[in-house]
């Protein structure tokens, strides 16, 4: 099990930039996948990036292909969500997750993720 707490989020300018962290208290964090999701207002929650347990596979949305960098040390037990040229339809509630089972080898939105940590909110005015 694999308990997650995202932070970093805040409220920033169109264009801005801003580094979403994910840390974690369990013992498996090393060896599953993980990813983050987004949810907007009134949306469902989305796969915005995943990394696998290696980092030699990711994914990213097409909406943020190119503009966010997914990255994780697995010493710190902390995955990370770089993200430039912020745009409003940013907005959301950022979640990170991991995969329920290890050694995904390459993640995609089909990836099975299971454990979810608590939130962060990332608003980008206009």
């Amino acid at each position: 099990q694999v308990e997650l707490v995202a932070s970093g989020g805040g409220l920033v300018q169109a264009g801005d930039s801003l580094t979403l962290s994910c840390t974690t208290s369990g013992r498996t964090f090393g060896s599953v996948a993980l990813g983050w999701f987004r949810q907007a207002p009134g949306k469902e929650r989305t796969i915005v990036s995943a990394i696998s347990w290696n980092s030699r596979s990711t994914y990213y949305d097409n909406s943020v292909e190119g503009r966010f960098t997914i990255s994780r040390d697995n010493s710190k037990s902390t995955l990370y969500l770089q993200m430039t040229s912020l745009k409003p339809e940013d907005t959301a509630v950022y979640y990170c997750a991991a995969a329920r089972r290890p050694h995904t080898a390459v993640v995609s939105p089909n990836t099975d993720f299971g454990s979810w940590g608590q939130g962060t909110q990332v608003t980008v005015s206009s």
